[in-house]
């Protein structure tokens, strides 16, 4: 790994294949990114029996790792379980932005959203100054397209990006995560 070159934690989806699935998309992050970042995607693993999964101890483990003002983006489930990390717990490193893509807003009394769900007032919570972007299909097949205006009524700061067509995966157009990511 080279100094100079700018950390990008990508955070997985769930599902029995979301490692896999999700590959392709960090394959096209990694290519129009370019050789100045580089992009960093740990397979987390599962822990059926923990409500959360025990996905959020590994996010923070791998936001340890990094360097001062790395970039997070998460997908689907692993994009929840990031928000729920970061507005439980206290982080050390500087961030310099969060792309979140097809969010989950966990809601609903069954059993097993509940280790899923954020606290109501998790917005206050989330680590001040770091820059929150979040993109979702109006198409998108796996989350409700409605989950993004939860998040808009929560988090009325972050920059919403409404893509017409793409589904769950954007269909790996992810021009407007770029752009976003290269103003940073």
């Amino acid at each position: 790994m080279m100094d100079n070159k700018k950390q990008v934690l990508f955070i997985q989806g769930g599902g029995d294949d979301g490692y896999t699935a999700d590959a392709k998309m960090v394959s096209a992050f990694e290519e129009a990114l370019g050789n100045d970042y580089e992009v960093y995607y740990p397979c987390l693993e599962s822990d059926d029996t923990a409500p959360d999964f025990g996905w959020p101890s590994q996010i923070g483990r791998k936001i340890d790792e990094l360097k001062e003002f790395a970039i997070l983006i998460a997908h689907s489930l692993g994009a929840s379980l990031l928000l729920k990390y970061l507005s439980e717990n206290t982080i050390s490193k500087k961030i310099s932005g969060i792309f979140l893509i097809a969010t989950p807003f966990w809601s609903g009394s069954e059993e097993w959203k509940q280790g899923l769900k954020l606290s109501e007032d998790f917005s206050q919570h989330l680590p001040e100054d770091i820059p929150i972007f979040f993109y979702h299909c109006q198409d998108d097949e796996e989350v409700p397209f409605i989950h993004l205006a939860a998040y808009q009524e929560k988090l009325p700061a972050a920059a919403y990006r409404r893509i017409p067509k793409g589904g769950h995966q954007l269909g790996n157009n992810l021009d407007s995560i770029i752009r976003d990511i290269k103003e940073r």
